[in-house]
């Protein structure tokens, strides 16, 4: 019974408790359309309004933010994207610029290879002897290829680089121009002077013992003079090959002979790729082709081809 009870009161009171909501909501509805709720409701919204106001702008200004923010982080990885593809073509650019250079300078090198009277044999630099102690190369074709010890390298325009002074089976050692053991005869293709062009490790060359009679003037070229002598000695050099350009001359009145100062013609600093002529013996001819003393018992032998005749001993008192 005693549960009974309890279970009709508690549908009393609901019952109770929805008549009461539903007669207040009556009586809203009833005086919502009052004139003076109406204006009560205007009151209060134009009271909370500046709160309203602050209350949008902060909520705003909040979601403002964080569009912000978003924004930042969507810009932050696009530049980062673009970094990495700027880095890429500059990557890019530098090796397609260095390859057109390398392209540049080997179809240089095979023109001229082209045009040369010569037999060449392309190589290229890897290594170089400390400035301060030597002026060589080391290039990266030997004996395997042709290339003997005396051969006389050159490089961009035809411009004398140096010789061969070792000559391995697939290397070479060649000592430049400017190296101070370096002696070449140079002539002046203005006026054809000549003297001895010697290098210096400061890295100009000096052309000294030139006639002070003969005027030489800035901005002169020199070339190799390629002199041959009887005998068939002649020039370690072909004729021709450009050594460098007169940047200074000194004279003395008291000297019969005056000094020039050269720039290479060749970037002796900055070589890459160099031609070795292979076909050109300078020096002494070979010993087959010597001049030879006539024999004691009067047989002259075999004269050299295009020499003078065999060398006649003085005869004693």
């Amino acid at each position: 019974m005693t549960a009974a009870v309890f279970s009709n009161k508690v549908v009393r009171r609901r019952a109770i408790t929805f008549s009461v909501l539903l007669a207040v909501s009556f009586v809203l509805m009833a005086i919502s359309s009052s004139p003076i709720v109406i204006e009560l409701q205007k009151g209060v919204a134009f009271a909370f309004s500046p709160v309203q106001g602050v209350l949008d702008d902060t909520a705003s200004g909040i979601a403002s933010i964080f569009r912000t923010i978003s924004e930042i982080d969507t810009l932050r990885q696009e530049n980062a994207s673009l970094q990495e593809e700027n880095d890429r073509l500059r990557i890019e650019n530098a090796r397609s610029e260095e390859t057109k250079r390398e392209n540049d300078l080997l179809t240089g090198l095979l023109q001229l290879q082209a045009g040369l009277d010569h037999e060449t044999v392309a190589a290229s630099v890897i290594a170089r002897e400390p400035a301060e102690f030597r002026r060589a190369v080391t290039i990266d074709r030997g004996s395997e290829h042709g290339i003997a010890q005396g051969d006389v390298v050159i490089g961009a325009g035809g411009a004398l680089v140096g010789r061969v002074v070792e000559a391995g089976p697939n290397y070479s050692n060649v000592t430049l121009l400017t190296d101070g053991s370096s002696t070449v005869i140079g002539e002046l293709v203005s006026n054809g002077a000549t003297g001895e062009v010697v290098g210096d490790l400061a890295g100009a060359l000096n052309m000294t013992k030139i006639d002070s009679s003969i005027p030489v003037q800035l901005g002169d070229e020199v070339v190799t003079a390629g002199i041959e002598l009887a005998g068939g000695i002649r020039s370690p050099y072909p004729k021709g090959l450009l050594i460098g350009q007169v940047i200074d001359v000194r004279r003395d009145a008291n000297d019969v002979v005056q000094t020039a100062f050269l720039e290479p013609g060749a970037a002796l600093d900055r070589l890459e790729y160099l031609l070795v002529i292979t076909d050109y013996d300078g020096g002494l001819p070979e010993p087959d082709q010597q001049p030879i003393n006539c024999d004691p018992e009067g047989d002259e032998g075999t004269l050299p081809e295009g020499e003078q005749p065999c060398i006649v001993a003085t005869p004693p008192p």
